[in-house]
C-alpha cells in the first residue's frame, strides 16, 4: 500500500514521500536564499560596497519575510481544493521566482545600483514567501505528530542545503560569467523542482493541474474555511493564547542573530582579510553544506533525544558562548582559522536551532488556520532578520560589529529566561481535536472542473 502510495505521488499515504518532498522543497526555497542573502551581498562587499549599502539591500530583501501573514490569509481563505489544499499556490509562486530571477538576468545591475538590487531581491523573495508559506502549511496538514522532529530536520536542513548549492554556485558563477548566469541557473534548478510538484498529488483523488479531473477529499472540505471573519477568528484565539505569546520573542531572537550575522560574514571576510566574493561564498556555501548536513541528521536526532525545550536552551547556550568569544577575541578576526570557525558554527548553530524549534511553532496551529498561524510565527523570526540586517547598517553609528553582536547575546538571553520558565506544548491539541472530528467519512468528494 505505501509503495502503491509513494508511486502515485500521495503525500498524506507514504511517509518516505512526505519527508523527501519536504526536502525537496525546502531545497528549492533556499536558492534565493543563498543568492540574495549570501552570494549578492558578498559580490557586493568585494566589489567595494559600504555595509551602509549591503544592510539595505539585506533589509530590503529580508522585509517579504516579515509579510508572510498576509500570504498565510490568502492561502486559507483561497485554495483550489481539486488540487489539494497548498500544491496550486506552490506551482504559482515557484513559476513567479522562474520568471522575476530570468528577468533579473536581462536588466543585470552592478554593484552600485542599490535600489535596483534592493528592488529584485525584495520582488524574488516576495514570490519566494508565498512559497515558503504553502510548504509550511502543507507540511502542518500532512505530517504526523511522530514526524515532527524529523520533519523538521528535513525541512530546514534542505532550506540550507539549497542556500549552500546557491551561494557557492552562485558566487562562482558571478565571478566567472557575472551575475545574470547566476540568476540563471538558480531559475533553472526552480524550474526542475516545479516538475516535480506537478507530478505530486496531496491525497487520492486530487488532479495535478487546474485543467485536470480532480477531487476535493473531505478532510480539507471540512477544514476548509471560506471566510474572512472565522479564519481572523480562530487565528487570533489561538494567538493571544498565553503560551503562544511567549513563543514570539524565541523567535525574534532567533531571527535577528540571522539578520546580524549574514551580513557580518561577507564584511569580516573582505574587510579584515580581503578576500572576493568567491572566496567568501565558497566558505559560506561550505558552511551552509555542513550546516543543512547537521540540521538532517543532527537536528531532528537531538530534537528526538531531548525535546524541543532542552534542545533549544542548549542551542542557545552554545550561540552565546560563540557570540561573547568573538567580541572577547577581536584582534584575531583576521586569523584564517578563527574566521572559518566563526562561520561555520554560527551557520550550524542557526540550523540545528531552527530545526529543534519548529515543531514548537507547528504543536501551536490550529489545522483550520495553520498557514496563516504557523505564518505569523515565521514572520516574527523574519522581521527580526529584517531588524538585525538594518541594526547592521547602523554598525558604525553604534560603535561597531562588536556591539551589535553584543547585541544579539542579549536577545539571546532573553529567548533562555522564556525557555527556562514557560511550558511549551508537547503535542498538539487543536490537531488531535480535529482528528477526532474527522474520524469518519474518509474517501473523495467528486468535481467537475
Amino acid at each position: 500500500m505505501a509503495g502503491d502510495a509513494l508511486a502515485a505521488g500521495f503525500l498524506a499515504q507514504s511517509r518516505r514521500l512526505r519527508l523527501s518532498t519536504l526536502f525537496i522543497l525546502y531545497v528549492a526555497q533556499g536558492v534565493p536564499i543563498g543568492l540574495f542573502w549570501f552570494a549578492i551581498p558578498a559580490w557586493m562587499a568585494a566589489e567595494g560596497a559600504s555595509a551602509a549599502d549591503v544592510g539595505f539591500v539585506l533589509g530590503l530583501t529580508a522585509l517579504p519575510w516579515s509579510l508572510k501573514l498576509v500570504n498565510g490569509l490568502f492561502m486559507d481563505r483561497y485554495t483550489f481544493l481539486p488540487m489539494g489544499r497548498r500544491r496550486a499556490w506552490i506551482v504559482g509562486a515557484q513559476l513567479t521566482m522562474i520568471v522575476l530571477m530570468a528577468g533579473a538576468a536581462l536588466v543585470s545591475p552592478k554593484a552600485d545600483d542599490v535600489l535596483l538590487l534592493a528592488a529584485i531581491g525584495f520582488m524574488v523573495n516576495l514570490a519566494t514567501t508565498f512559497q515558503d508559506v504553502a510548504v509550511d502549511g502543507l507540511a502542518v496538514d500532512i505530517m504526523e505528530e511522530e514526524e515532527r522532529a524529523r520533519g523538521s530536520g528535513m525541512m530546514f536542513g534542505g532550506q540550507a542545503i539549497g542556500a549552500a548549492l546557491a551561494t557557492s554556485l552562485a558566487g562562482l558563477a558571478t565571478a566567472r560569467l557575472g551575475p545574470s548566469a547566476a540568476y540563471l541557473l538558480s531559475a533553472g534548478f526552480i524550474a526542475a523542482t516545479t516538475l516535480y510538484v506537478v507530478w505530486l498529488r496531496e491525497r487520492p483523488g486530487e488532479g495535478r493541474l487546474p485543467w485536470s479531473q480532480g477531487a476535493i477529499h473531505p478532510r480539507n472540505a471540512a477544514i476548509h474555511v471560506s471566510a474572512w471573519l472565522p479564519i481572523l477568528k480562530h487565528t487570533l484565539r489561538s494567538m493571544i493564547a498565553p503560551v503562544s505569546l511567549l513563543w514570539l520573542p524565541v523567535q525574534l531572537a532567533g531571527g535577528f542573530h540571522y539578520g546580524v550575522l549574514t551580513g557580518a560574514t561577507p564584511l569580516i571576510g573582505a574587510g579584515e582579510l580581503g578576500w572576493s566574493e568567491a572566496q567568501i561564498t565558497a566558505l559560506v556555501g561550505t558552511g551552509q553544506l555542513l550546516a543543512g548536513i547537521a540540521g538532517l541528521t543532527l537536528g531532528g536526532w537531538i530534537g528526538d533525544r531531548f525535546g524541543a525545550r532542552n534542545a533549544i536552551i542548549g542551542m542557545l547556550v552554545a550561540f552565546m558562548a560563540l557570540n561573547g568569544t568573538m567580541i572577547a577575541f577581536t584582534a584575531m578576526w583576521s586569523d584564517l582559522l578563527v574566521y572559518r570557525g566563526f562561520v561555520f558554527a554560527w551557520l550550524a548553530f542557526d540550523t540545528v536551532l531552527t530545526v529543534v524549534a519548529q515543531p514548537i511553532s507547528m504543536r501551536l496551529c490550529d489545522p483550520r488556520v495553520a498557514a496563516t498561524q504557523f505564518t505569523i510565527y515565521m514572520a516574527i523570526s523574519n522581521f527580526g532578520i529584517t531588524l538585525g540586517a538594518w541594526v547592521l547598517g547602523f554598525s558604525a553609528v553604534l560603535g561597531g560589529l562588536t556591539v551589535v553582536i553584543g547585541m544579539v547575546i542579549a536577545l539571546h538571553m532573553v529567548a533562555l529566561m522564556l525557555m527556562l520558565t514557560v511550558h511549551y506544548p508537547r503535542a498538539s491539541p487543536a490537531a488531535e481535536a480535529v482528528a477526532r472530528q474527522l474520524a469518519e467519512g474518509e474517501g473523495p468528494v467528486p468535481v467537475r472542473i
